[in-house]
C-alpha cells in the first residue's frame, strides 16, 4: 500500500504542478475556511487533473488504469475525458477516501491549472441551500448537465473546489455509465480551435 500511495503522488505531478494530493486538498480546504466554508461533514466526490497535451493524457490514463479497476471515457465540451475508478480510495483530508480520478486534456480558451486542478465536494441534496447561504463565497455555477450543475469557487491560482449534489461517479451512472471495464474515445483525434485569434491545433 505504500508503494501504491507513492506512485499515486508521482503520478499526479506535472511539469507545472509541483504539489501532491494532500497539500493540494489541504490548501484548498483552509481557503474554504477562510471564506466561511467547513468541507469536514461533507464526502468527497473525485479530483480532477488537468494535463498539458494529448500524448500526456494518453500517458497519465495509461498510468492510472494500471491501479484502477474501471473507468468511463466520453467526449465532453470538444474532447475525451476520462473518469477513472480507482481499485484502492486515496485518503486525504485526514482519511477522507476518494476513489474517483477525472483526467482531462487541454481544450477551452480559458486559462486552467495544469495538475491538480480541482476538488469535488459531495453536498447533497441540500446544495442549493448550501448555495444561497455562501453567496458571497462562491464565484458562480457550471451547468453541465442536468444531472451536474455544481457550484465553485476560482482561487486566484486557477484552481477550483466544486459542489455537487451527486457525486461525479453517480452523475456518470445516471448518465448511463457501467464502470464494469475500460473504454476508451479510440476514433478521436486532437482537433484544431477556433478562437478569437483564429484557429489553433490542439496542443500535443
Amino acid at each position: 500500500m505504500a508503494e501504491e500511495d507513492a506512485t499515486w503522488r508521482r503520478l499526479i505531478r506535472s511539469p507545472r504542478s509541483s504539489g501532491t494530493i494532500e497539500p493540494f486538498a489541504a490548501i484548498q480546504r483552509d481557503r474554504l475556511v477562510a471564506r466561511g466554508i467547513d468541507i469536514a461533514p461533507y464526502p468527497l466526490s473525485h479530483l480532477a487533473v488537468r494535463v498539458t497535451d494529448w500524448d500526456l493524457y494518453v500517458h497519465q490514463r495509461t498510468l492510472l488504469e494500471r491501479h484502477a479497476r474501471a473507468n468511463s471515457e466520453d467526449v465532453w465540451n470538444g474532447r475525451p475525458i476520462s473518469k477513472v475508478l480507482l481499485a484502492e480510495p486515496l485518503d486525504v483530508l485526514d482519511g477522507t477516501p476518494v476513489s474517483l480520478i477525472e483526467l482531462i486534456p487541454p481544450v477551452h480558451q480559458r486559462v486552467y491549472r495544469m495538475g491538480l486542478e480541482h476538488l469535488g465536494i459531495v453536498v447533497g441534496e441540500e446544495v442549493d441551500a448550501f448555495s444561497r447561504e455562501h453567496r458571497a463565497a462562491l464565484t458562480g455555477q457550471q451547468f453541465q448537465s442536468a444531472d451536474c450543475e455544481p457550484y465553485y469557487v476560482l482561487f486566484e491560482d486557477f484552481t477550483h473546489v466544486k459542489f455537487y449534489r451527486h457525486s461525479l461517479y453517480d452523475v456518470c451512472v445516471l448518465e448511463g455509465a457501467t464502470f464494469d471495464g475500460f473504454v476508451h474515445v479510440d476514433d478521436w483525434v486532437p482537433q484544431r480551435l477556433v478562437t478569437a485569434t483564429g484557429p489553433n491545433p490542439l496542443p500535443r
